[in-house]
């Protein structure tokens, strides 16, 4: 495994022919770090399965360069899809649509539909952009971590995460914390109107008003199986409780303005809901690095993007009445 700090055009290029070769190359976007492989590759998408331990019935996001690329993976594309994408892409939105003979089965967990995005880091587009070049058309990715466990939002949390589980042809690029730290909205194009599979930065609001309506968020029950949807996800090892009394030794995680209560552990205090989201995953790891047992977070309010932020806590907290995730 080859870890590449502050990547220069001929070390991207160096990671764009690693996925040609069926390698994978962890890879920062501005919502979390990505694992990346060659999307029309089933035995590199397969390791992808392997290392995060991930179910194959669990599909994947494909990522592309820029919207000209879209039609290779999907088709029958609403003209609202096309707005949003003009409107979002670059950026933290995944599009659910019917896809195409390109996305094969084990992309989109045998499903008729694949999601597709744009992320809005520069390295990301640089290495989709150089791959592209060499004949790839997308890059399979999900978050950099075990399946369940907390995202990823810098390089020194995927080789912690996955270093052991990486083989020496395989690169991770280095490209600073996340920006977001919260993973892309998740929108369904599949029906006449969209709907908000799992939301994000991208909110239904800022949505509707480019849209014209209405649009809602779809719960668990939903027959679309997508990223981030299971009840129990992004859960670190300690128990994670929503709100309550806090013990001594408990970690805490809350806006700045809650004092730290005594005898706790404060891993986060962040000013904005902005900062609570940037800072989260990580806050969610050091606990784990402390060992700690159980951590108390009070989610931010207030915003839509605060509802993205409590998604993730709440699934994180799901870990103990689920097996097996």
């Amino acid at each position: 495994m080859d870890i590449i700090s502050n990547p220069t055009p001929g070390e991207i290029k160096k990671a764009a022919k690693a996925l040609i070769d069926g390698h994978l190359v962890a890879f920062p976007t501005e919502t979390v770090y990505g694992l990346g492989a060659d999307a029309t590759n089933e035995k590199a998408v397969s390791r992808i399965y392997s290392v995060k331990g991930r179910p194959k019935d669990h599909p994947l996001i494909v990522h592309i360069s820029s919207i000209n690329q879209l039609e290779k993976w999907a088709i029958e594309i609403p003209d609202y899809a096309i707005k949003l994408a003009n409107e979002f892409w670059p950026g933290p939105m995944t599009l659910i649509l019917k896809r195409s003979e390109l996305a094969k089965d084990f992309i989109t967990g045998s499903q008729e539909n694949v999601g597709v995005r744009v992320p809005a880091h520069p390295v990301a587009l640089e290495l989709l952009s150089e791959f592209e070049k060499l004949g790839g058309l997308g890059i399979a990715a999900p978050s950099a971590n075990k399946f369940g466990s907390v995202s990823t939002t810098t390089s020194t949390a995927v080789k912690d995460e996955l270093g052991n589980l990486l083989n020496t042809q395989d690169i991770i690029l280095e490209g600073g914390q996340s920006e977001l730290g919260v993973e892309s909205t998740i929108i369904s194009c599949l029906s006449y109107v969209p709907k908000v599979l799992r939301p994000g930065a991208i909110t239904p609001s800022m949505i509707t008003r480019l849209l014209g309506s209405i649009v809602n968020l779809v719960d668990v029950e939903s027959d679309i199986k997508a990223p981030g949807m299971l009840l129990s996800h992004y859960s670190p090892k300690a128990k994670v409780v929503i709100g309550g009394k806090t013990k001594p030794g408990d970690g805490f995680i809350a806006l700045a303005k809650f004092p730290t209560p005594i005898g706790a552990i404060r891993l986060a205090a962040p000013e904005t809901i902005e900062q609570y989201s940037f800072q989260m995953y990580e806050a969610l790891r050091l606990a784990d690095r402390k060992g700690l047992k159980r951590i108390i977070v009070l989610p931010p309010s207030g915003s839509e993007f605060a509802l993205a932020i409590k998604d993730r806590l709440t699934k994180a907290s799901f870990n103990d009445f689920i097996s097996g995730v």
